[in-house]
């Protein structure tokens, strides 16, 4: 390395996603478990509903997990390729795959994102599901230039990406003390990494908000940039105050900036 070239963090070893990650941890995993995959949790299917997949496309999703996006992009008449940087979700994939008995056209491998192993300018739709958050931003960048590559002119990029960077930094120590004076404490670990699913710790190296994911696939050249939160269904009933500040949180700008835990985002490959 020399003077002039940045220091690049070291990618997380592709067999740290084992399978018992992508069934135990991975977004999504208890609706695989109770349905192999027919039912797509609410973030993933809403991610997806943003593709808007029709019959003919060619539609590639980068970090294909267990499959299940792979199977429904299928069966909606596209032509559907999944690559994944872990051999055990190729595994899961294939599983999956050769079970299907409406499949069409489709394709697995084993791939780095950041070396798509396609043609230029051959898919109508890269998809990007619970993938950012684990690469570095040197990586990230790499990743979106390969996926500006692959995509059609005029073809689009949909991302799924979370936590939000702003809910951790700045929401989340609030929402801590507050749960801490409850008496809830136990449930909110100091790293908010680690919230829900422990593992994030390890795996989680580059979470996004608005602005970052914005700015970042402007720089890889996608145009038509659309950046935008949402946040899993609030059913809690904790009393008429804490359903108020709840409501403010997550519905009154700028509080839901920084308390909506997910982003999405679409992009377009100039045509």
């Amino acid at each position: 390395m020399t003077d002039h070239q940045p220091l690049r963090e070291k990618p997380i070893p592709p067999d740290r996603y084992d399978e018992a990650y992508f069934l135990t941890a991975c977004e999504g995993y208890e609706e695989f478990l109770q349905s192999e995959g027919e039912h797509l949790s609410r973030r993933l299917k809403q991610a997806f509903e943003f593709a808007d997949v029709q019959p003919g496309m060619r539609v590639l999703d980068v970090g294909c997990g267990r499959g299940e996006i792979v199977r429904h992009v299928a069966r909606l008449g596209a032509h559907s390729f999944g690559v994944d940087y872990a051999q055990a979700a190729v595994n899961l994939s294939r599983r999956i795959m050769e079970r299907e008995q409406r499949a069409g056209v489709y394709g697995l491998a084993q791939s780095d994102a950041k070396h798509l192993p396609f043609c230029s300018n051959v898919f109508d739709r890269v998809l990007l599901f619970d993938v950012v958050e684990h690469l570095y931003p040197w990586e990230l960048d790499a990743c979106l230039q390969q996926v500006w590559r692959v995509l059609k002119p005029g073809g689009r990029l949909i991302v799924h990406t979370a936590p939000n960077r702003w809910y951790d930094l700045y929401a989340y120590p609030v929402v801590r003390q507050v749960r801490r004076l409850m008496g809830q404490g136990q449930h909110y670990p100091a790293n908010p990494r680690a919230l829900n699913v422990a593992v994030n710790t390890e795996v989680h190296v580059n979470e996004q908000d608005i602005l970052r994911m914005r700015r970042t696939l402007k720089k890889n050249g996608f145009n038509q940039v659309k950046v935008w939160l949402d946040t899993p269904p609030q059913r809690r009933t904790e009393g008429a105050l804490m359903s108020l500040l709840r409501h403010i949180a997550f519905n009154w700008i700028p509080f839901a900036w920084f308390f909506e835990r997910e982003v999405f985002a679409i992009g377009a490959k100039p045509g």
